[in-house]
């Protein structure tokens, strides 16, 4: 082969690596998040989302209530109520497993409530589905069975 070929090859490698990691570091961002508007105002799908997140057999571990928080310190923002959720029959399956407890600092499940300057409310949440996957076994199979349940709870309150 001709040292002219060998080096169009390479360049192209290095090029479409580059390519692909600039895309890549852009999109990772918005697949890794997911954000729905609210059929509700915000106290009202606040009100739901606790509601049916304890029918779903789920337990708000806290409620950090950003608003307040920042007034407190002499920020003024509008509604902003972060959940911290578990379900013990899933976090008890990654818990129990020394090798599985990595994700730990995922834990608990964190579903965030907002108002943005449209007047409109929205949830936000991290595509546990897609972060499970890289670790494949018991933890993806538990965090894929998580993510179903408080997907369909948030479905309730969502457009």
């Amino acid at each position: 082969m001709n040292t002219k070929v060998i080096l169009t090859a390479v360049g192209g490698l290095v090029v479409g690596a580059i390519l692909t990691g600039i895309i890549g570091f852009y999109s990772l961002p918005g697949m890794m998040m997911m954000e729905d508007e609210s059929r509700y105002d915000f106290e009202t799908t606040v009100q739901i989302f606790e509601e049916k997140t304890l029918e779903a057999g789920w337990s708000v571990v806290v409620t950090h209530d950003m608003q307040e928080i920042l007034q407190g310190h002499g920020h003024d923002v509008i509604g902003v109520k972060i959940f911290e959720l578990c379900s013990s029959r899933y976090s008890a399956e990654i818990l129990k497993l020394d090798d599985e407890r990595i994700v730990t600092p995922m834990m608990p499940c964190r579903i965030a409530i907002y108002e943005k300057s449209d007047g409109k409310t929205y949830v936000a949440r991290m595509d546990s589905q897609l972060m499970a996957k890289p670790f494949g076994g018991v933890i993806n199979d538990v965090m894929q069975k998580a993510a179903a349940e408080m997907e369909a709870v948030v479905a309730q309150v969502i457009r």
